[in-house]
């Protein structure tokens, strides 16, 4: 029973006499002399770090550290922080990694510094015995013939985590430093700190750094007088290493292990996405970031070999970037020659548009313009203008590909002024310098090789997709802002079509039913009702734009002649197959346009000074030129140019509608519209069908063959033949487009 009273007693003894924070520097010390030992001791310098105890010590080590700020109640440091700063420990330790012994010590090391900043939570890049020594293992990253990739990028990840906490040490480090005249401005500030701004105090009034308190006048040592732990504004900087933070983080995402490449890329994203505006001009004006980032974009646009096929590339999905990292990456599925090159430099497109996204704007519109200057300009526009004709064609489908894959708005502002350029004015007949990549792009759409006119065709196509109010501007609307293409009407009435005016021929037959049901059999689409089924409002607009709807809409489907259509021989082929495609494509348009302070109504046309006429502008031109030689060209460069124009027709500007689908606008001299140029096409179609014998039966033949509901058989006149189904479908689209737009034109 004494044996058993006296544990109990020697017992509750060593529990009342705690003396925790002795204990745990004891065994930190211990640790690291156990640590330093090895080196006195071992005769074996084969051994791997990791057979020593060196791992272990450090993780106790780190163990005692993590345990000691949980239990700290102030935020001061503890005695074990101390000592590891006063007594440069993250120094030695660095030294012991970069002389790799025992072999693999820098990996050990790497793992240490990255657990230590995740772990502890406390700010500390921000001490001088801290960002040195991490300024110094970055430098040992990506060497040539590293083993320990993975253990970088994950070290190097952490680093741009602890930098979003704290941002104003980035300059720090990224070991960049002031000119001289920025010195000495900040030397005569009030309080002798180089900081303008309350968002980074001196080291004394930063709350959220308990580091500093305890530490400043120990640790925090500089070359120049006065608290050099304190990090300086960025503006004015001059270049950092050449083998800093970026650098590295720019070598290690070309890694080809995917995981140590993911890792990077994420670095760079937080590193970028950090929050305040001072970094964002730090890394903007003092760091090779943007430009390495558009040299990486260059590196990877010329590794796609031009032997590629361009109709695989106008197929080509868009890429997003993480996706490369996953299981199911792009590069597994496509397997045509030059594919993995293509998606790797789409990819590195595709991520630096989420970097200009999701940064500030200082940097955003540096990037964009550091890739337009290094890669657009310098790369992508001397292939445009070759001579060849098999680059140009790979050229122009990677430039579709470029076109569909941009999404953030800094980048689209450079792509579209890349190739656009920000002309605002009218046009002017051969213009060829204002912009010479604009003038030759269009100029390819009417190329003698078709090939190159459908894969530019395309790219147009694609352009006209992207939400951004200049193009269509450039493209269309500055040459029909002043209306000059109608004849003003007397007193200023407007020339719109009238109540009484007269209607086309062909559409007299359907006055009695303005919304033409009798225009296909009723048992072809179930029934009439189905053709056309209003929505509420244009249901409220029965009484006044009911027959305007059905004047137009008509003026479009009775255009080409009964014996040229087949929609009625060929099972679902009828005119409403467009409606749904037309209203969701308007939905779209209408969408991204409401931002962009188009009329609800035209403006008062103004007439041209005399002498000259109007010009539709380059584009129009080829287009409408294209159109009235529709029945003399290929199916695929036809579907093209009428995909193209359908996309115009459908933005809800009150001028491109006019002059795209409103049929009874009264045309200045020398002047012409969509319509009209249907009209002539429609002309020169009846002339020719007087010619072919039996010409609807071999219509409906090919038109079954396209549709594969037939076998493919050789037939007299086939350019011809698909140009006429070709321009009934326009025409059809066109009809859809108009019933969709017109009741929401209607005032």
């Amino acid at each position: 029973m004494d044996m058993f009273n006296k544990l109990t007693t020697l017992f509750q003894q060593a529990l009342e006499t705690r003396e925790p924070s002795v204990n745990l520097l004891e065994s930190f010390v211990d640790h690291w002399k156990g640590i330093t030992n090895y080196y006195i001791e071992t005769t074996d310098e084969m051994t791997p770090a990791k057979q020593t105890d060196i791992p272990w010590r450090l993780k106790q080590m780190l163990d005692i550290l993590v345990y000691e700020e949980e239990q700290q109640e102030s935020e001061e440091t503890g005695p074990c922080m101390e000592y590891l700063l006063q007594h440069k420990l993250l120094e030695t330790l660095c030294t012991l990694g970069k002389a790799q012994y025992p072999p693999g010590m820098s990996q050990q090391v790497l793992a240490f510094f990255s657990k230590l900043l995740t772990q502890i939570q406390q700010p500390m890049l921000h001490i001088i015995n801290v960002y040195r020594p991490v300024q110094k293992l970055i430098r040992l990253c990506a060497l040539p013939g590293s083993q320990t990739e993975k253990e970088e990028a994950q070290f190097l990840f952490v680093i741009c985590s602890r930098l979003k906490q704290d941002p104003y040490v980035l300059n720090y480090i990224l070991e960049i430093k002031r000119e001289e005249h920025i010195k000495k401005s900040s030397s005569t500030s009030g309080d002798g700190v180089g900081i303008q701004s309350a968002e980074a105090p001196s080291i004394e009034e930063v709350p959220s750094s308990p580091l500093c308190h305890r530490t400043a006048p120990d640790t925090l040592q500089s070359e120049q007088p006065g608290p050099s732990s304190v990090p300086q504004r960025p503006p004015h900087l001059a270049c950092p290493s050449s083998n800093d933070l970026i650098h590295v983080l720019i070598h290690l995402s070309k890694s080809q292990r995917s995981r140590v490449a993911l890792k990077a890329h994420e670095g760079l994203s937080v590193l970028v996405n950090l929050p305040k505006e001072e970094t964002a001009v730090c890394l903007a004006e003092g760091t090779s970031l943007c430009q390495l980032l558009a040299g990486r974009l260059c590196e990877l646009y010329s590794m796609v070999p031009s032997s590629v096929d361009p109709t695989e590339l106008h197929g080509f999905p868009q890429i997003h970037w993480r996706d490369r990292f996953s299981r199911g990456c792009p590069e597994k599925t496509l397997t045509f020659p030059g594919s993995e090159h293509v998606v790797a430099f789409l990819g590195w497109l595709d991520y630096c548009d989420n970097l200009a996204k999701e940064a500030q704007k200082v940097l955003s519109v540096k990037l964009a313009k550091e890739i337009h200057r290094q890669w657009l300009t310098a790369v992508v526009q001397p292939q445009l203008l070759q001579i060849s004709e098999a680059g140009v064609l790979v050229s122009t489908a990677l430039l579709s590909c470029i076109v569909r894959q941009v999404s953030g708005p800094a980048l689209l502002d450079e792509v579209v002024l890349f190739l656009l350029g920000g002309q605002t004015q009218s046009e002017l007949r051969m213009d060829t310098e204002s912009h010479a990549l604009r003038y030759q792009l269009i100029e390819h759409c009417d190329h003698i090789s078709d090939e190159i006119s459908v894969s530019t065709l395309r790219l147009f196509e694609e352009l006209l997709q992207k939400p951004h109010r200049h193009i269509a501007f450039n493209l269309a609307l500055r040459n029909l802002e002043q209306r000059s293409y109608i004849t003003a009407a007397p007193a200023g009435a407007e020339d719109r079509h009238t109540a009484d005016a007269e209607p086309l021929d062909e559409s007299e037959e359907l006055e009695e039913d303005p919304f033409f049901t009798g225009m296909y059999p009723e048992d072809e689409f179930g029934s009439s009702e189905q053709l056309l089924s209003l929505p509420p409002r244009q249901a409220e607009q029965r009484s006044g734009g009911q027959a305007r709807v059905a004047e137009v809409v008509n003026s479009f489907l009775c255009l080409v002649p009964q014996e040229a259509k087949t929609s009625q021989h060929v099972q679902g082929a009828g005119y409403d197959t467009y409606v749904h495609d037309a209203h969701e494509l308007f939905k779209e348009c209408t969408a991204f346009s409401l931002e962009w302070g188009w009329p609800d109504a035209p403006k008062a046309p103004e007439p041209l000074p005399a002498g000259s006429d109007f010009y539709e502008g380059h584009l129009l031109k080829v287009l409408f030129d294209r159109i009235a030689r529709i029945l003399e060209q290929p199916y695929e460069l036809n579907l093209q140019v009428t995909s193209v124009l359908s996309r115009l027709a459908v933005f809800p500007h009150p001028h491109l509608h006019e002059y795209l689908l409103d049929p009874y606008i009264s045309l200045a001299p020398g002047s012409r519209s969509l319509f009209s140029v249907l009209i002539r096409v429609i002309g020169d179609l009846m002339q020719r069908i007087q010619h072919i014998p039996h010409f609807t039966e071999k219509l409906v033949h090919v038109r079954k063959q396209l549709m594969a509901l037939e076998p493919e058989t050789a037939t007299d006149h086939m350019t011809l033949l698909k140009g006429v189904i070709v321009l009934e479908e326009f025409c059809k689209e066109l009809a859809a487009i108009a019933f969709v737009k017109l009741p929401l034109e209607e005032h």
